[in-house]
């Protein structure tokens, strides 16, 4: 009976694991995605200065912000639907 409860407990674990692991790699990708996305719109090139203009840094951050907004919004549709 102990062996069961022990073997439950590491499957619940290696479960918990698995799916941590692959939220980790999507979150990883979405932010590779954001970065990739937001510096071809934002940033001039060629680079005429070692730092972002005022324009480009706005324009980061407004791309940024929605990035993070859109990836709430497909957070709620799909919390929704589980239920």
């Amino acid at each position: 009976m102990a062996d069961a409860t022990e073997a439950e407990k590491n499957m619940v674990a290696a479960a918990a694991l698995s799916m941590a692991t692959t939220e980790l790699e999507y979150r990883v990708s979405l932010l590779n995605s954001m970065v990739s996305t937001c510096h071809e719109r934002c940033a001039a090139r060629p680079y005429k200065e070692g730092q972002l203009s005022v324009g480009e840094n706005s324009c980061l951050d407004r791309c940024c912000a929605k990035y993070w907004q859109v990836v709430a919004i497909v957070g709620q549709l799909l919390g929704s639907q589980k239920q």
